[in-house]
């Protein structure tokens, strides 16, 4: 239970500091602008899927109650009736209008591509057709198969089993409260599965998307009693007093579905921490580099699917850190199509100086003595063979204790320099 709850606390503290780091609140700051301007597009696009469909053309109007009911605050009926409004005037608009309409939605789901591949530091983003297939599936099966579940639920609640049952376990109540959050855990588990330029692991996904979706239940809440407590708008803004409540609320949900990002991420790093073989910072380093030497060698790029198709298991976490060095001191770069490749002759890069420059200290016999020598080519085990007697010669020249090397005889004062 205690080794439990330390791994849950290195969790959390791992999540806070990645959340600082790439920088989330100022992405949640660019969302909140751009969904200020995309918001009545997507309801617009969602609208005319449903038209387009004659069996979908009632479920817009519960959609609509759905998502202001369960993604906003009781503060919100002002700020729905100017969406509505301003959604109803964007339905008359020309073609040129609407394409401007979808070129505004597909804007806003780039903007949200870029902030989770900055969390899962993708450096590469979709392009061209890939991007493309994807913002239109979003904009186009996301309203369709929320129609789908909202016609199945209607379905199954007008079934008189169904109905008697409800009514026998008194789950009426249950089931208003657990439906909003399974579409909301599906919706979030498809965007996080979906729009970052890398595989995310369903299981991760689930559990992100689900502790999202209570952490906005709990967010509109205490949201709420938040405003009522502090009337600081309406006396300033008046009757507007619904738009910076509105934006301050977008921003909020922007923190949670990053925040709820890196959570996933991070569950995904636990879990290859955990699996893979623990390898010291120098080792790790050169397995990289000796992968980015072959792969030179028959003129490809390397990725960390190289890294472990040759055997070496390594989390991502390591390989970015190794690969953002290698970058900043120039021995690899990136080629036009964005791919990490060789860019300096490995025959030129002194062995110890290089060693020595690392951001990590040399590894420990203890560590070494962790690796497996079973499963290391023939480079890697001379390596730990020089690490191992490097360590031991340090050892020797460092001997004793530190009384038998500052307890010499003489003044202990530093030696004054004499001016010629």
């Amino acid at each position: 239970m205690n080794k439990g709850w330390i791994t849950v606390k290195r969790l959390l503290i791992h999540i806070g500091q990645r959340f600082a780091a790439d920088g989330c609140l100022n992405s949640a700051a660019a969302l909140t602008y751009t969904t200020l301007f995309a918001v009545v597009p997507l309801m617009t696009v969602t609208y005319s899927m449903f038209a387009a469909i004659p069996a979908f053309q009632d479920v817009g109007g519960q959609i609509q109650s759905f998502i202001f009911s369960n993604f906003l605050p009781n503060t919100g009926d002002k700020v729905q009736q100017y969406l509505m409004q301003f959604s109803e005037q964007a339905r008359s608009l020309t073609v040129v209008g609407v394409i401007f309409l979808i070129i505004t939605a597909f804007m806003m789901l780039r903007t949200i591509e870029g902030a989770l591949n900055a969390i899962w530091h993708v450096r590469q983003s979709r392009r061209g057709m890939a991007s493309f297939l994807l913002y239109w599936a979003i904009l186009s099966l996301g309203p369709i198969l929320l129609g789908a579940g909202f016609i199945l639920s209607s379905y199954l609640t007008s079934l008189k089993l169904f109905s008697d049952a409800t009514s026998l376990l008194g789950g009426e109540q249950i089931i208003l409260r657990v439906v909003p959050l399974l579409l909301s855990t599906a919706a979030f588990c498809l965007i996080y599965m979906a729009v970052p330029n890398r595989p995310v692991r369903f299981k991760h996904a689930l559990i992100g998307s689900a502790i999202v979706a209570l952490l906005f239940e709990v967010a509109k809440q205490g949201f709420a009693y938040f405003v009522t407590l502090t009337p600081t708008y309406q006396l300033i803004y008046g009757a507007f007093a619904a738009v910076p409540i509105f934006l301050l609320w977008i921003y909020l949900s922007w923190v949670i579905v990053l925040l709820g990002a890196e959570l996933i991420r991070a569950l995904g790093v636990l879990e290859e921490v955990t699996r893979q073989q623990p390898i010291p910072k120098t080792v790790g380093m050169l397995m990289v580099l000796a992968t980015f030497w072959q792969q030179f060698q028959h003129g490809k790029p390397t990725e960390l699917k190289d890294v472990r198709t040759m055997g070496w298991g390594m989390a991502l976490e390591d390989w970015e850190q190794y690969t953002n060095y290698l970058l900043t001191q120039g021995i690899v770069t990136k080629n036009e199509e964005n791919e990490l490749i060789l860019a300096r002759d490995l025959a030129e890069v002194p062995l110890w100086p290089f060693i020595q420059g690392l951001p990590w200290p040399l590894p420990s016999s203890e560590e070494l003595a962790l690796l497996k020598p079973g499963q290391l080519p023939p480079w890697a085990k001379q390596l730990v063979e020089k690490l191992n007697s490097t360590n031991q010669a340090a050892a020797k020249q460092l001997s004793g204790n530190v009384v038998s090397l500052i307890a010499q005889q003489g003044d202990n004062k530093p030696v004054k320099l004499q001016k010629p």
